[in-house]
């Protein structure tokens, strides 16, 4: 019996790049399939040509057996393909219902829509998933898991066949993966099926059945879950053997005095009593889940954020940091989570995100930017950081989300930097970068900058610092002295409250 879906031999290239190599996939109903790669290995590429986006070079399309040739999208969605995108193509000023209804009623070409077919059709597929949310909330007031379930609900009011999740879990916390899992188990019962597109290791071998792994535009091939493990699945999607070493500060190179001290630091509905301390090549971790102060404590720390009480003392003196211009004259830097809205300037070119934080050092005696220092400085992070790029005159935008994070974390890493905050520095960046970016966190804690990394993904802090809090309603609930000693599992039940036995 053939699969629902069979793609065979499909091949494509733009501007004489291949971006996918006689690539096929197939997909049973029913089935919860993965398809992993890094960044530019093929993945959107591919499911774009699924949901008629965009037509191969080469290759076939089968749905049931039967050729299948679309040439737009909503040729896919007739046949019970939908495609979900990071982006959710979602209308954030209408309702929940609205959202949800709104494609089947243009499909049917009513000229006349009454509020109670829009709010029994939201009701319906809500229901076929036991999803509740409020029909007439505004999508833009909504956390991102449930925007997710608004799209996935969308989908079933126009009998989808097999729901294509692209990077579904990028911007939702894990007690948010795990009910999105819950609804893709749930569709799974109702023979639907699911390709989920992805490269967050832990969550693929939680959801998946079978795994397609994609590397640069060729498939390496088709794998039972069970097949496979983190470093053999890491193996195959970069080629590469990624090192999992943990880090540990260097006591005898460094100084044993405190670099940063925060003692009884509060501000009202964001964190309370809050005290830790960093030496110079310490990488402190904080993690914990959405709404547990971590992000709001490091905008303080940054001067965006004004505490209403408690000190912060850095170098062995008491800090008064109003401002982020303040914390750049005291050596702190920050990286934000939010690369693209606050850390790039992604219409500016590479190299004057590379010097925005440095523009002072670049002033000849007529106060006029050196362009030979300019062009020393941007060189200069553009090789350190492997940062890809043919031109530093090239704009931001233009940059993989690797390599836009490198460009982020040059134009701090060319200030003389005493402590740097980074919020979520891997979010949305494959595996090869991660450990790029990881490499460079390590590498200049080594020479004695003080590091702050936030994240959600526990295993990264456990992996990458040399101590971590855990963080919850706007308290410290643990502080972990030995990373290495404690599981994934025991520090998300501390931040999730779960447990009250602290870990220290």
């Amino acid at each position: 019996m053939a699969s629902f879906l069979e793609v065979k031999n499909i091949s494509k290239a733009f501007d004489g790049v291949q971006a996918l190599d006689n690539v096929s996939i197939s997909i049973d109903l029913g089935e919860i399939h993965c398809m992993v790669g890094e960044n530019g290995s093929g993945k959107s590429t591919l499911i774009k040509i699924i949901g008629g986006v965009l037509k191969p070079d080469n290759g076939e399309i089968r749905i049931n057996g039967k050729f299948f040739s679309p040439g737009h999208a909503i040729d896919s969605i007739r046949k019970g393909i939908q495609i979900i995108y990071q982006d959710l193509s979602l209308f954030p000023n209408l309702s929940v219902a609205e959202n949800i209804s709104l494609n089947q009623l243009l499909e049917k070409g009513n000229k006349f829509v009454s509020k109670k077919t829009v709010l029994q059709t939201a009701e319906k597929a809500l229901e076929e998933i036991e999803e509740e949310l409020d029909l007439f909330a505004k999508v833009e007031d909504l956390s991102m898991s449930k925007r997710q379930i608004v799209a996935i609900s969308r989908a079933l009011t126009q009998n989808v066949r097999l729901i294509i999740m692209d990077e579904p879990t990028s911007a939702i916390t894990k007690a948010e993966v795990d009910h999105l899992f819950s609804v893709i188990m749930r569709l799974k019962k109702k023979g639907l099926a699911t390709l989920f597109v992805s490269h967050k290791l832990g969550e693929i071998f939680e959801i998946a059945e079978y795994v397609t792994i994609i590397r640069d535009g060729a498939k390496i091939g088709d794998y039972l879950a069970g097949e496979l493990d983190n470093s053999r699945l890491t193996f195959l999607m970069t080629g590469q053997k990624i090192d999992a070493t943990a880090y540990q500060r260097d006591r005898e190179k460094l100084s044993n005095d405190n670099l940063l001290e925060v003692k009884n630091l509060n501000r009202k509905g964001h964190y309370r009593d809050i005290s830790f301390s960093i030496k110079r090549g310490d990488i402190l971790g904080i993690t914990g889940l959405i709404g547990s102060g971590r992000t709001e404590l490091a905008l303080s720390l940054f001067g965006l954020n004004k505490p209403d009480s408690g000190d912060i003392i850095l170098d062995g003196h008491p800090v008064s940091i109003s401002s982020a211009d303040a914390a750049m004259r005291l050596g702190v830097g920050y990286l934000p989570e939010d690369r693209l809205l606050q850390g790039l300037f992604v219409e500016k070119s590479i190299g004057s995100n590379i010097v925005v934080t440095v523009v002072e050092t670049l002033l000849n005696r007529f106060k006029l930017i050196s362009g030979d220092k300019r062009k020393q400085i941007e060189s200069k992070w553009i090789n350190n950081l492997k940062i890809k790029t043919p031109s530093a005159d090239l704009p931001a935008s233009s940059l993989s989300g690797g390599n836009q994070q490198r460009v982020v974390l040059a134009k701090w890493l060319a200030t003389n930097l005493k402590l740097f905050i980074l919020d979520g520095p891997t979010i949305g960046i494959d595996i090869a970068s991660k450990k790029n970016i990881h490499d460079i966190i390590r590498d200049f804690a080594r020479e004695g900058v003080g590091i702050i990394l936030i994240s959600d993904e526990i295993q990264e802090v456990l992996q990458h610092c040399n101590r971590v809090l855990v963080m919850r309603q706007g308290r410290i609930e643990a502080v972990i002295e030995d990373p290495q000693s404690v599981s994934e599992s025991n520090v998300f039940d501390i931040a999730a409250a779960q447990t009250i036995d602290p870990v220290s």
